[in-house]
């Protein structure tokens, strides 16, 4: 079968497993906050219906304000997009024709959009205690437009150390070669970030998602912070009115609302934990992640496709990694969910090793 290249489409998933669509089913493929959204934008929601009949702020200047206030940088070091993915097209566009690197397993978004640009793809495989390959790294860096890393890494969930990525910025800082570090996932982790660092490294561009944390996938909104001079060659490929008016509005509303950034963690936190647990207790390996989503995986199988075959005859949609390279089928991927949803996800896998 063609498996989808994301998340988030279970009915083209059954279709193509050609495995009937239960009545119901509960969608661990996407990786967004299952708390969300937050209750300050279903409060203001009808509110906003005015704004869809004007054009939205082609600068998107009091959201890039916001951004810049809370990351600490100037508001010329923020580049807006209409979610992430738009943001790693632009940076296709910057590179086009160029050698660029991806740190694997990583988001499929960086290479189509560098291909879809002519760029000469070339990976490095994480090591297998999920430490970062400097010496192999720097060496395919040579003569690189750029290097993209994922930290927290999608999709394993695990976050590189402050020591590895300052090492990484250091062994690069003198070279041509950007260093594209997406913290799509920051929010869920809490941990070390390289945003502040923009200044004391001219080559570092940091990417950020909000649809992750506040559940806006709908709406589509996403930034990248680099350096100025960086930062306005990328907004050169920014189209005119590229995040549109609810998006902005929405934006307002959620980036001063931490509340429910410090809530959504702690609740997150111990469910992961909660999961982790039962998966240690039933003989299942899974990766320590530190986000809301990690990997699982049937130690008895090499490929994991009859456990994500029987999950979804179960109604339970994981995400499969054939297009990971690194991984390749040999794990599956679940959002941290709500405890009920957990709860149908521990009683799918029991089933699973009852009948295996």
């Amino acid at each position: 079968m063609k498996w989808p290249a994301h998340g988030s489409n279970p009915a083209h998933l059954y279709e193509g497993a050609g495995i009937k669509q239960p009545d119901s089913i509960v969608d661990f493929s996407v990786n967004i906050n299952p708390y969300g959204p937050p209750q300050s934008i279903r409060d203001q929601w009808n509110s906003w219906f005015s704004v869809i009949s004007d054009y939205p702020d082609p600068y998107g200047k009091s959201i890039t304000r916001q951004i810049a206030q809370l990351s600490q940088v100037d508001e010329q070091q923020v580049v807006l997009g209409n979610g992430a993915a738009e943001v790693i097209q632009f940076l296709g566009q910057l590179w086009r024709g160029c050698k660029v690197i991806i740190v694997q397993p990583a988001f499929s978004e960086y290479e189509t959009a560098c291909r879809a640009y002519g760029c000469e793809i070339e990976y490095v495989l994480i090591n297998e205690d999920y430490t970062i390959p400097m010496k192999e790294l720097a060496v395919k860096a040579e003569g690189a437009a750029a290097v993209f890393i994922c930290t927290p890494n999608n999709p394993s969930g695990m976050a590189f150390s402050e020591g590895e990525m300052i090492e990484l910025l250091d062994r690069l800082s003198s070279t041509s070669c950007c260093v594209v570090v997406d913290e799509a996932f920051y929010d869920f982790a809490g941990s070390f970030t390289v945003a502040g660092l923009i200044q004391k490294y001219s080559n570092l561009i940091v990417l950020r998602s909000l649809t992750k944390m506040y559940a806006i996938a709908g709406l589509r909104l996403g930034y990248l912070l680099a350096n100025e001079s960086l930062a306005l060659q990328i907004a050169r490929f920014r189209p005119h009115w590229n995040v549109n008016a609810l998006a902005l509005k929405a934006a307002e509303t959620i980036l001063a609302d931490r509340e429910f950034v410090d809530w959504s963690r702690e609740k997150i936190t111990e469910e992961r934990e909660n999961m982790f647990s039962f998966l240690e207790k039933e003989g299942f390996q899974f990766s320590r992640s530190v986000v809301n989503f990690y990997l699982l995986r049937d130690p008895r199988l090499a490929d994991q496709k009859p456990l994500f075959l029987f999950l979804l005859e179960k109604g339970i949609v994981l995400r499969h990694t054939y297009n990971y390279p690194g991984l390749a089928g040999k794990w599956l991927r679940a959002a941290v969910k709500t405890e009920a949803e957990n709860n149908q996800l521990k009683e799918a896998l029991q089933q699973w090793k009852k009948q295996s």
